[in-house]
């Protein structure tokens, strides 16, 4: 038998009213993540989401003496490797849900962008996972190779809030270690996934965008390293209605200036020098060779000061300050990858092999990303009814128990009156050692006359 009330209790009373506050069971069922029988989709979920609160994985936690309170392993498992279940679908209701609340927050005049990056997700110690690849960090000091996929996200910002909204776990077709699984249905959305993994990622960015737009995010730039900030790219996004602001490399891409064809260093020395303006160098309006209309501004490297980098915008409209401040937003991506590897187990807390037990825990890292900033974004923000609402409940609970407290004294107080003097010594002499020994809040609650006595 299967009790409801293992099943309710799930989630600390913090996160419980987040789930309900932000609908997040509605949107797995309205992603089609659902079952027909045995422990729900709904619970199984909630487990996999509270694991990292506490402090254990899957496998302890079934060593554990609570290890009765839970299904079996087997369970958990199958919930993760169901190709049939929309994840992408999940993430995009749940991001799109969440950052709308985050927009009424938000000033109107206040940039919102996309920001793409893709980071490493590694599984070295793997043999046998599906759609295995050896790929290259380029990101990181050492250079290196390593075995496992490289993981392109698209995420949200105001500056404020950083949102993950669309992600995909990209495999290679040259440096391939295992392939499909041929148990796979073809129709399910996890084979479209796999499929997806096999495409280049400037491929797959503009259907992302478009999912994004379509799922109602609101934004207005989007943001890319010098990786991703190539003409056609800029071309295809511009196409759907974004501006494009990111780094650009000096490479073979060419800019048109009075009908000649230049390089970026040809571009550089065009470019008329700034004055008054602390580390913009020089600004040019130039075009692309695709026809795109672009201003690159060029700022000095902060990393090596005869050096110069040129960061590219669309939106001919912005001064160069304003191209500057907006492209730091970028930064708000990073941070998310160091989070979701270093504090949310992105990569670790499970060890599957099936494809789509990755892209499934994957998502629920990135749930637990979106209910973190949605929380913090309440109690740091302060036009925010919850945050005011909350804090509001703890100084009343402060006040009921400061209360409580008072009248224990005072109760005390009144019962040594009527006690002989011996006795009045001995309590008065044990309630001041029991006083002393309190923390400086709790005695900041306490009556002065007994602080004092």
């Amino acid at each position: 038998m299967i009790t409801d009330n293992n099943q309710n209790n799930q989630l600390p009373n913090e996160l419980t009213s987040i789930f309900k506050e932000l609908k997040v069971l509605k949107h797995l069922k309205k992603a089609g993540i659902t079952k027909n029988f045995g422990f729900s989709c709904g619970y199984l979920f909630k487990l996999i989401f509270c694991l990292i609160f506490q402090n254990k994985n899957w496998f302890r936690l079934l060593e554990s003496k609570k290890s009765t309170n839970f299904p079996a392993k087997d369970a958990v498992y199958r919930f993760l490797n169901q190709p049939t279940f929309a994840w992408r679908k999940f993430l995009l209701l749940f991001s799109s849900y969440t950052v709308g609340k985050v927009t009424k927050l938000t000033n109107h005049k206040r940039p919102k962008v996309l920001i793409l990056d893709d980071s490493s997700y590694e599984r070295n110690r793997s043999k046998s996972v599906e759609l295995l690849a050896r790929c290259f960090d380029h990101a990181s000091q050492k250079m290196r190779f390593y075995k496992g996929f490289r993981m392109l996200t698209l995420g949200w910002s105001d500056g404020a809030t950083f949102m993950p909204v669309d992600f995909s776990l990209l495999s290679s077709t040259k440096s391939q270690i295992n392939g499909i699984s041929s148990k796979i249905d073809k129709r399910s959305s996890g084979y479209q996934r796999r499929v997806e993994a096999l495409q280049t990622a400037p491929e797959q960015i503009p259907n992302m965008i478009k999912r994004a737009m379509d799922a109602g995010i609101d934004a207005s730039y989007v943001l890319m390293d010098s990786w991703f900030t190539y003409q056609p790219l800029i071309k295809a996004i511009k196409e759907h209605g974004l501006d494009v602001i990111g780094m650009v490399k000096n490479l073979k891409q060419r800019y048109l200036v009075d009908g000649e064809r230049v390089s970026l260093d040809q571009l550089y020395r065009l470019a008329k020098p700034t004055t008054g303006k602390q580390g913009i160098l020089r600004s040019i309006f130039t075009t692309q060779a695709n026809g795109v209309r672009v201003k690159i501004v060029f700022v000095r490297n902060r990393n090596k000061k005869s050096d110069w980098l040129a960061i590219l915008s669309t939106d001919l409209t912005l001064s160069d300050q304003e191209i500057i401040r907006i492209y730091g937003m970028r930064w708000d991506i990073e941070v998310f990858f160091k989070t979701t590897k270093s504090l949310l187990k992105l990569q670790k807390e499970f060890q599957s092999r099936s494809y789509d037990s990755l892209i499934s825990h994957t998502t629920i890292v990135f749930a637990r990303y979106i209910v973190l900033s949605w929380q913090n974004r309440c109690s740091t923000d302060q036009r925010t009814l919850g945050g005011i609402f909350y804090e509001l409940c703890d100084e009343i609970s402060d006040l009921d128990w400061a209360v409580a407290l008072h009248q224990l004294i005072e109760l005390i107080e009144d019962t040594l009156k009527k006690s002989n003097k011996n006795i009045q010594k001995l309590i008065k002499c044990q309630l001041q050692q029991w006083v002393a020994g309190l923390p400086n809040y709790i005695k900041a609650y306490l009556p002065i006359s007994v602080c004092e006595s």
